[in-house]
């Protein structure tokens, strides 16, 4: 088995808490991060052998051109064992399982690793430093996760390495907050919303119709204009203070909308609708001839 030996300096074992290094060219900016990412972290943190107070793993994504956005759409986990003095990273399962996910998702590349805790270990910055030159020339992510829920809430951020000092050293680095904001693809988010439904009641979740989606995705949309209609009245009739950043939102909100009679858009929204029933009257109709034909077979 191939392992990355890291090992703190004699001289600088106390002053490495919080600092790593990085050969890269180009930091990022702003971090998206995919629900899908949490869920992985938090599943490898449960399935953890006993003696192990964290666990580590790879961040997998996608960058812009320049290298400045970051979206973190996957991960994987990575052995390691850490002692008094030295840590050791599974580098034969690493490149393993990049290798692996890099046949499924060629986009896909590594922007960095994640750990679990409340704090940075005295390690993170040679992890930090191989990370680093896994991600050349960019600039590597730390996502930390605070698994022991201080404060009540499981706390997520992240972090980038900036060298410090004059020598080129691993541990001659400080990690800086980055900005990241989670992003809820469509699919995603409709199974966290009958996650978060079968929470509050009985455990069970339950997926919906497409027209009962539909149904509430219209009674959320009411609800919001309702809101934003009060909101503009409190303000013309001088009940609450004009916010000029939420006007301008508004204004260039209502300035793409397409300017469509009440009539028309009854029309194309009624000739829609039919479309999508036809779609549907004509999948059950195969269905139900595939499975006529299936049982036709199985008799014969």
């Amino acid at each position: 088995m191939s392992m990355l030996n890291l090992n703190l300096p004699p001289l600088a074992s106390n002053l490495v808490k919080s600092r790593t290094t990085t050969t890269a060219t180009t930091t990022a900016q702003q971090c998206y991060i995919h629900p899908v990412v949490l869920f992985s972290i938090l599943d490898h943190y449960l399935r953890r052998n006993d003696n192990q107070e964290r666990v580590i793993g790879t961040l997998l994504g996608v960058r812009s051109d320049d290298g400045r956005v970051v979206e973190i759409r996957s991960c994987f986990a990575v052995p390691h064992f850490e002692t008094s003095d030295q840590v050791e990273v599974d580098m034969e399962h690493h490149r393993s399982m990049f290798s692996l996910h890099k046949k499924a998702s060629a986009r896909e590349q590594i922007v960095g690793w994640y750990a679990t805790g409340n704090q940075l270990s005295k390690y993170a910055a040679l992890i930090q430093d191989f990370y680093s030159r896994e991600a050349a020339p960019f600039g590597a992510v730390h996502l930390v996760m605070d698994t022991e829920l201080t404060g009540g809430q499981l706390g997520v951020k992240c972090l980038q390495g900036a060298a410090i000092g004059a020598g080129a050293h691993p541990e001659n680095c400080l990690f800086l907050p980055l900005a990241h904001e989670l992003q809820y693809p469509d699919a995603e988010l409709t199974a966290l919303q009958a996650a978060a439904d079968s929470s509050e009641g009985q455990g069970i979740a339950t997926l919906i119709t497409d027209m009962e989606q539909l149904e509430k995705t219209i009674e959320e949309l009411r609800s919001m204009l309702a809101r934003v209609s009060a909101y503009v009245d409190n303000v013309c009739e001088g009940k609450a203070e004009a916010n000029t950043v939420v006007g301008k939102y508004l204004m260039d909100m209502l300035a793409v909308v397409p300017k469509v009679d009440t009539k028309q858009f009854a029309t194309l929204f009624q000739s829609h609708l039919q479309d999508i029933l036809m779609v549907a009257y004509l999948t059950n109709l195969t269905r139900a001839q595939l499975n006529i034909a299936d049982r036709l077979q199985r008799i014969a």
